[in-house]
């Protein structure tokens, strides 16, 4: 019997789990029903998963033992599935969700061939990565604040083209970009602080609190990005932002203030909202 201890990031507890250890791996039903017991809700898919990143039963045992203390099951992978492509990710980078494919989707959607594409508060680079696999020819420029996101992002983009820079939404761009940029994304934090605290664990404990952290209403970062947003956008540019439903007329309202005119569009299948905002030709 092989006893994995456990402590949570912020020190509020541990957790000790107790797995077996055999020569040969177990049974796939085995590691769903203990999935399952822990309340993992896609038990057989996460199974699976688990099995075959696994080299070893002694290495099945140890991402078993984390996945049942709580740790996200991407950080235990080290990737997450997004748009058909593994994204690497690393602990305290924001782990992409499937509900941001809608803003991939939209962005591709108003992008000629050549497009300028800027990625703000990149994360791990997904959202750049999917974009330029949709749009091969695109430029892409991509930026976040935090210094390991970027790391994720230069890797998983590496493969598809594109630079990637650490620093504060506009500032590390090269300003040659000034007026050419033809579709900026900006998947930026849109929880509200007091909001953060009801979140679930996986996100609350493991991704770090500024890629989370919209500020009082959420809006916070938005508004940065949409007052700077006309400096670089082309004529005819777009600015797109995932957002809440309830969160849209806000953030609607924030780009007209800035000059853009502001459309809201949704997918109920993923329960995403984007905002965008475009620049008259």
């Amino acid at each position: 019997m092989h006893v994995e201890p456990y402590r949570w990031p912020d020190g509020s507890g541990s957790s000790t789990i107790a797995v077996t250890v055999s020569p040969r791996f177990p049974p796939r039903a085995d590691v769903v029903r203990a999935l399952c017991a822990a309340g993992c809700v896609f038990a057989e898919e996460e199974a699976d998963l688990l099995l075959d990143g696994a080299q070893t039963p002694a290495g099945l045992a140890d991402m078993l033992a984390r996945r049942i203390a709580g740790l996200p099951l991407e950080l235990i992978l080290g990737w997450a599935q997004f748009c058909g492509l593994r994204m690497v990710v690393a602990p305290g980078v924001f782990v992409p969700r499937r509900r941001t494919e809608f803003l991939v989707r939209q962005a591709a959607a108003l992008a000629d061939p050549e497009a300028i594409t800027v990625d703000l508060c990149c994360g791990s680079g997904a959202v750049g990565a999917a974009l330029l696999r949709a749009i091969p020819r695109a430029q892409l420029y991509s930026v976040d604040i935090d210094p390991t996101a970027v790391r994720c992002a230069a890797h998983n983009i590496a493969s598809v083209g594109g630079r990637v820079f650490e620093g504060d939404l506009f500032g590390p761009l090269p300003a040659q970009l000034h007026g050419r940029v033809d579709i900026l994304v900006a998947n930026a934090p849109y929880v509200p602080t007091g909001a953060i605290a009801m979140m679930p664990s996986e996100a609350r404990l493991y991704e770090a609190r500024a890629a989370l952290d919209g500020g009082q209403d959420g809006l916070d970062v938005q508004r940065r990005v949409a007052a700077g947003a006309l400096a670089w956008l082309a004529p005819g540019g777009h600015l797109l932002v995932e957002t809440s439903e309830r969160q849209a007329p806000e953030s609607a309202e924030i780009f007209r203030r800035n000059g853009l005119v502001p459309h809201v569009t949704n997918s109920p299948d993923l329960d995403a909202t984007v905002v965008i905002g475009s620049v008259a030709d």
